[in-house]
């Protein structure tokens, strides 16, 4: 897809709409479901999930339809540690059989996967740029819900948005 990525309808609603195009009143809103960390995610990795989940739940950026970005994240981080690890043991620069300075294979690594990290942090609002960017709104079912303008309890956030007149 070209040109820039589209803004989510209840960002542009709280900017006002600058752009004055129309607006998708049917974007989707997932069920508010806290994913379940896969099973195939290394050890590093599921303590990141771990460290992370409960907390994007509860401010309300993260459902079970992101799981598989938060799964992502979550490995690249895992792969990221290892390479760091691995990094630390041996040289920067390795001298092969034939003379040959090359830098680490384990320094290409972790460089590749913290730019994989960056990508799904800025997906994830995990960067302080990115957070500027995300509204978050707790659960309805969170005993804070309603005090920050979010639904109150057992109210059904399934119905017309709020910001629909």
């Amino acid at each position: 897809m070209r040109g820039r990525k589209p803004k989510p309808t209840r960002l542009k609603l709280i900017e006002g709409n600058p752009g004055k195009r129309p607006l998708n009143l049917r974007e989707p809103r997932p069920e508010p479901k806290q994913p379940t960390c896969p099973a195939h995610l290394s050890p590093t990795a599921k303590a990141e999930w771990k460290r992370l989940c409960s907390e994007l739940f509860f401010l309300g950026v993260l459902t079970a339809g992101d799981r598989a970005a938060m799964a992502a994240y979550c490995q690249s981080y895992g792969r990221w540690v290892e390479a760091e690890k691995r990094l630390a043991e041996t040289p920067m620069l390795i001298k092969l059989p034939s003379g040959y300075i090359q830098q680490s294979p384990w320094l290409t690594i972790a460089n590749k996967q913290l730019e994989l990290m960056h990508r799904y942090m800025t997906e994830l609002g995990l960067t302080p740029t990115a957070r500027t960017r995300v509204e978050s709104i707790p659960p309805a079912h969170s005993r804070f819900a309603g005090l920050l303008g979010g639904p109150a309890p057992g109210a059904n956030r399934y119905t017309t948005p709020p910001w629909v007149t």
